[in-house]
């Protein structure tokens, strides 16, 4: 095959390849759009109270409006100090605490389980008075209620991935003279990483849902604040807007996680080619 034919084989491999990735991602976004057609049309044609609930592109406007005048920028970088100190945080202390109780300290695990499946499950909003008592209404009181939801979800995912990991990967790394701290790094991390990135996603989930009502205890600023504040003085668009830029954020969090997860979890892509 000589080289031009050679080239135009490549193009229409590539031209084929872009365009079933184009039909995935069209069937992937199909019901967002409808979504925000309907979101669109419903005030126009009264299906819902246009007093109430504005327009997609209103409150895209609104966006914009508050963009312009440097008002979100500053509603943005607050909320995501205090998303991301807590989520941090809940991670730094899940992780190795999720591998201790799987690995080292079975026995510990299992008497602990329970209670810990009981801390997970106690609604949030009820401990808002704890918080409050403990640490004030001030930055810390925030970011402990975000702290206490993200952190359930990466412990027991951590715990579920060294759990499920196959224990003749460390049989064979032993039997073949692997030090401990070797066989963490190559077998029971990698192991049980497609589990923590699990549990990391559901913690940021976690942590946008609760910053909004974190954000409601004594702020003066943050999307949260915003939103609080735009339903008591009925500026509608503006709470759409700060709704609106919360649920983006939490989607692009949540597609950098995933990515993150791509470039470290090597070994799972090649197993899916192979």
């Amino acid at each position: 095959m000589n080289i031009e034919n050679k080239g135009y084989v490549e193009n229409k491999v590539h031209e084929k390849h872009a365009g079933k990735v184009l039909i995935r991602t069209f069937r992937k976004s199909i019901a967002i759009i409808l979504f925000l057609v309907f979101w669109q049309v419903a005030p126009i044609l009264g299906i819902v109270d246009h007093q109430f609930i504005p327009t997609f592109t209103e409150t895209v406007g609104t966006i914009v409006s508050l963009i312009i005048k440097h008002e979100m920028f500053i509603h943005i970088r607050v909320s995501l100090m205090r998303a991301a100190v807590g989520f941090l945080l809940a991670g730094v202390v899940a992780v190795p605490l999720g591998f201790l109780l799987a690995g080292g300290f079975k026995k510990l695990e299992e008497y602990l389980d329970p209670l810990l499946q009981i801390l997970a499950q106690v609604n949030p909003f009820s401990l808002f008075p704890v918080f409050i008592l403990l640490f004030g209404i001030g930055e810390v009181a925030k970011i402990s209620i975000i702290f206490w939801v993200s952190i359930w979800p990466i412990l027991f995912s951590t715990i579920t991935g060294v759990k499920t990991i196959d224990p003749l990967l460390i049989k064979a790394a032993q039997a073949m003279g692997t030090s401990k701290i070797k066989l963490f790094y190559k077998v029971v991390l990698p192991g049980a990483a497609p589990s923590i990135f699990s549990g990391l996603r559901m913690g940021s989930g976690n942590a946008f849902l609760m910053l909004i009502a974190a954000e409601m205890i004594g702020a003066s600023a943050g999307l949260g604040w915003m939103v609080l504040n735009s339903e008591v003085n009925f500026q509608i668009n503006r709470l759409f807007a700060a709704a609106l830029t919360i649920a983006v954020l939490g989607i692009l969090i949540n597609k950098l996680i995933g990515f993150a997860e791509k470039k470290v979890v090597v070994w799972k892509q090649d197993s899916f080619v192979s």
